[in-house]
């Protein structure tokens, strides 16, 4: 990666702790060659998404965020609102969708806006297919199909809370 490496993120929300530990890990081997240069970009959600942009950030890269809708951080919990409003604010650009509400339409179209202008997108995906419009597996196809290398990070070990 050159400097000026554009790096979008997507990946699962519902991380346990020892995989964020790995996923986090994982992240900056992968970021550390190409920092301080490095502009990653991220809908800042809960899980992979933030732990991306505090690495981004820590290696002296910039963020850019997508915001999928007005009231977004209504629907996370109060210590993932306080993660993304902190990360939010440390953000070089912030593009706000025109969506009142997150809706499977709001994701998607925050997707698009993701993949725009990136070399390569970072996967934090357990390879199941996906639950929903605007989830990780939808992602990598969409990235994929737009002949945008796709590095999957699924550390040995890894597990999502909830799931075998």
């Amino acid at each position: 990666m050159a400097p000026g490496m554009r790096v979008a993120v997507t990946g699962h929300r519902d991380l346990s702790s020892s995989t964020s530990e790995l996923v986090d890990a994982a992240f900056r081997a992968e970021l550390a060659a190409h920092a301080p240069g490095l502009v990653g970009v991220s809908c800042l959600a809960p899980g992979a998404d933030q732990i991306f942009a505090e690495a981004v950030l820590d290696l002296g890269g910039a963020i850019e965020a997508i915001v999928p809708a007005h009231r977004y951080d209504r629907v996370l919990t109060p210590g993932d609102r306080a993660a993304f409003d902190r990360l939010l604010c440390r953000a070089r650009i912030v593009v706000r969708l025109p969506y009142e509400h997150p809706t499977p339409a709001s994701y998607q179209a925050a997707n698009e806006t993701l993949l725009r202008d990136v070399h390569l997108l970072l996967a934090v995906w357990d390879g199941e297919p996906a639950q929903g419009r605007g989830g990780t597996a939808e992602v990598v196809s969409d990235a994929r199909r737009r002949s945008i290398e796709v590095r999957v990070l699924w550390p040995e070990g890894a597990s999502r809370t909830g799931h075998p």
